[in-house]
């Protein structure tokens, strides 16, 4: 009986479709870190931001939002992020990842720096 049950348990695990955790896209096709998203391209916190947003400094990178430059940001907001802590960005483009709210800066992709 015993022997019958495991038989069973394994054909339905097998028949359940296997779902994995997979980061949404960029709008050119390449996919953010799954640590950094969270949601959909409807509705994640990743998203790709103004070059306007970003200012290169001796320190890191300014990263100046305001209202419209990322889909949770609804305040103006000035992140000082280290150069170290950028991500390489897939589309050459500027891209935030902001996640628990939009107070907190999770993910920064910058495009490489030219010599």
């Amino acid at each position: 009986m015993r022997s019958i049950l495991v038989v069973v348990m394994i054909a339905f695990a097998s028949c359940v479709p296997v779902s994995r955790a997979v980061a949404h896209d960029a709008p050119s096709g390449w996919s953010y870190e799954p640590y950094c998203c969270n949601g959909d391209n409807e509705t994640g916190d990743c998203q790709m931001i103004p070059p306007k947003s970003v200012t290169i400094t001796p320190n890191g990178y300014r990263v100046t939002l305001l209202p419209g430059d990322h889909r949770l940001v609804t305040r103006a907001h000035v992140f000082l992020l280290p150069m170290g802590r950028a991500m390489k960005s897939g589309d050459g483009e500027y891209h935030l990842c902001l996640f628990p709210n939009e107070d907190t800066p999770r993910c920064f992709y910058a495009p490489e720096m030219g010599y």
